[in-house]
């Protein structure tokens, strides 16, 4: 028998809760409460509930700060928070807190089930698009692709520059005049707020053109 608790401050949403678990046999709830502070004046250090699905936003003590104390002063127990909210600021503060999932209350019955029985078998439930939230944040982030100023003529001019090409060899390669490199060149210079190959080698390098 896997026995759990509810702290939510709705009792309509409460009774719902307990309903929609108890249809299945092996759940029994053994506390139901408003609030956090009503839990720890009821908890049993020899009889605690298994799990204890927490609503965020409650009287008195938030949800987050009573998880943080339950999992500091009883951390066998597990605690799913069932909320409203899906920002990401209390998604990963409740994780920090020590949450082993995060549903949404608008969940359904199938789902609250399935969330229960991964919790069991030691997975961290979360509703798809807490999951997604939580996955987003630790990809990697792309680089944001700089916006070059250069035309595509002028980025061969710097390329060959880079390349150690004398100004002729750059002329030849793209088929073009010594002069119209030179014009390039001025071009790239302003462009660019330097003054010499060196400067606009060095920034190529950066990748900062």
């Amino acid at each position: 028998m896997v026995t759990y608790a509810i702290v939510e401050d709705d009792r309509e949403i409460r009774d719902n809760i307990e309903s929609m678990i108890d249809t299945n046999e092996n759940y029994r709830c053994v506390l139901s409460v408003e609030r956090i502070e009503f839990l720890l004046k009821r908890l049993d250090a020899n009889n605690l509930p298994q799990i204890i699905l927490m609503d965020i936003n409650l009287p008195g003590m938030n949800g987050i700060d009573g998880t943080r104390l339950i999992k500091e002063k009883y951390p066998e127990i597990e605690v799913i928070m069932l909320t409203s909210y899906d920002d990401s600021n209390r998604v990963f503060e409740s994780l920090k807190a020590g949450a082993s999932g995060y549903l949404l209350k608008t969940i359904s019955f199938k789902e609250l089930h399935a969330a229960l029985e991964l919790l069991r078998a030691g997975g961290a439930p979360m509703t798809p698009q807490i999951a997604r939230k939580t996955l987003e944040f630790f990809r990697p982030r792309k680089k944001e692709m700089r916006k070059s100023v250069l035309t595509e003529k002028e980025k061969e001019v710097v390329q060959g520059l880079v390349d150690g090409l004398s100004y002729k060899l750059i002329a030849d390669r793209m088929f073009i005049s010594v002069g119209t490199i030179y014009t390039h060149i001025r071009n790239i210079y302003r462009k660019l707020h330097v003054n010499s190959k060196a400067e606009v080698i060095a920034k190529s390098l950066r990748g900062e053109i």
